[in-house]
Formats: structure tokens, C-alpha cells, sequence
């Protein structure tokens, strides 16, 4: 399998993706992001497709559409008592940007799969670098206001009340997120990268026993999805996506289904 060069170079992607969604979903799950990363996945889509139609890397375009959403949606979300409904709509909106993109582009239905749900073929080396290098950035952001943020995820109001900056700290936690959502789309598609966001994550709450652990467990179970799908999908030729999603689907349902059990008893 490794003998070729495109297995290589996904299997390098899919480590770092799969290292940033599950130290990422931690505190997406924390703070009740769900809705929003799933949001961001398909503003993400959108902008892949807004490259495409400027001959762009979709890399780039996700990455534009997906800050500038974050921020916007994000501060949203905190300032409205509708912020479903409000989420929704620009989430249909971004959806029918994305179609008509891709439309007046005159790519073919091929390539709107591959941005939808993602291809291992897609990866080169120039974009591994890429992928590596935004991964970084993202897991430094991140543990740069780790203490604030698990502060500020975990127990909102004790961080007012010792005067932690969550305004700030917020904004990098949404800057990474929309980071993170572009990097793993390249793997899974931007339909699908809020399944590495959440499942590994929510998974881990029902094991782990603090915060350390949780990141430990969600990265252990998203790097174990990825890899296994990506052999799987070698294989069988069959979708990787699928595969990575019916992993973390099972491995979720065992958590609960046992934390439900041991819970009864």
C-alpha cells in the first residue's frame, strides 16, 4: 500500500488532520459548537467552490470563507436568542453560493465530490506541506490559551468571574476551528469533517476523566478512524469517508451504549 505515493502522502494528511479535528473537537463539544462546525463545513464548501471558480486551490477559498464565517456566525450565535434559526439560514445561504459556484465555473460533477467528500487521490506533496504547516498553526493557537480555554469551555461562568478574557479567548478558539474545518475537509470533504470534529470528541467524554484525557482519547480515536479507513478504502475502493464515519459512528455507540449500561446498574 505504501509503496504508493499517493497512500504515503494521505496517510501523512490524514495524521495531521486527524491530530488538529480531535484536539479541536474537544472543545467544540465543550462549548456546544456542533451546529456551528457542521455550519462552517458547508460555508467551507463555498468557498472551495468560489476558488474553483477563480482558479483557485479550494484549500485557499475554504480557508477565506470559513474565518470570515466563523467569526460572523460565532458572534452571532452569542448575541441572538434565535441563533439556530439564524444559523440555518446562512448555512442554506452558503450552501446555494457554493451550487452556483460551482455552476458558472463549469467544473465537472467529479470535482463538486471531491470538495463535498473529500479524495485521497487530491493529496500532492505541495499540499501535504500545506496541510502540515496549517495544522501547526492551528494546535498553537490553541494551546496558547489552552488554560483559558478549558477554563472558558468547561465553566463559563467561573472564568467571568476571575477575569479571563473569553472574548478573546473565543475569537481564537473560532479562528482555529475554521482553520481546522478546512484542513480536514481535504481529507473527509466538507460535507463530512464535522464528523472529526464531534464523534472522536464525544466519544471521549464518556471515557475520560479530564481534560488531558479527553484530548488524549479524541486524537487516539480520530487517528484510528483515519487510518483504518484509509486501508479499508485501499482495499475495497470503496469511499474512505465511508469508512471514517461508520468507524466513529460504531466506536460512539459503544461508548454510550457501555456509559449507559454501567450507569444502570
Amino acid at each position: 500500500m505504501f509503496q504508493f505515493e499517493f497512500m504515503r502522502y494521505a496517510f501523512l494528511a490524514s495524521t495531521f488532520i486527524a491530530i488538529t479535528c480531535g484536539v479541536a473537537g474537544v472543545y467544540v463539544v465543550a462549548r456546544n459548537f456542533s451546529f456551528l462546525a457542521h455550519t462552517l463545513s458547508e460555508i467551507g464548501f463555498a468557498g472551495a467552490a468560489f476558488a474553483v471558480y477563480l482558479n483557485m486551490a479550494p484549500l485557499w477559498g475554504m480557508l477565506l470563507f470559513t474565518l470570515l464565517g466563523s467569526i460572523s456566525v460565532g458572534e452571532l450565535s452569542m448575541h441572538t436568542d434565535q441563533k439556530e434559526s439564524s444559523i440555518s439560514a446562512i448555512s442554506a445561504l452558503f450552501i446555494g453560493l457554493g451550487v452556483l459556484f460551482l455552476a458558472i465555473s463549469n467544473s465537472n460533477s467529479r470535482y463538486a465530490t471531491n470538495i463535498l467528500f473529500g479524495s485521497i487521490i487530491g493529496v500532492d506533496r505541495k499540499g501535504v506541506i500545506q496541510l502540515v504547516i496549517l495544522s501547526i498553526i492551528v494546535l498553537l493557537l490553541i494551546f496558547s490559551v489552552q488554560r483559558q480555554l478549558n477554563f472558558d469551555s468547561f465553566d463559563h461562568v467561573g472564568a467571568l468571574a476571575n477575569g479571563v478574557k473569553v472574548g478573546l479567548v473565543g475569537l481564537i478558539f473560532l479562528i482555529a476551528l475554521a482553520m481546522a474545518v478546512s484542513i480536514g475537509s481535504q481529507i473527509v470533504g466538507s460535507m463530512l469533517v464535522f464528523i472529526l470534529l464531534t464523534l472522536p470528541s464525544s466519544t471521549a467524554r464518556y471515557i475520560a476523566r479530564s481534560v488531558p484525557e479527553m484530548i488524549a482519547w479524541s486524537v487516539g480515536i480520530a487517528l484510528f478512524s483515519v487510518w483504518l479507513g484509509l486501508y479499508l478504502g485501499f482495499v475495497t475502493n470503496w469511499p474512505v469517508t465511508f469508512f471514517i464515519s461508520l468507524i466513529d459512528v460504531v466506536i460512539y455507540l459503544g461508548a454510550y451504549f457501555t456509559h449507559l449500561i454501567k450507569h444502570k446498574v
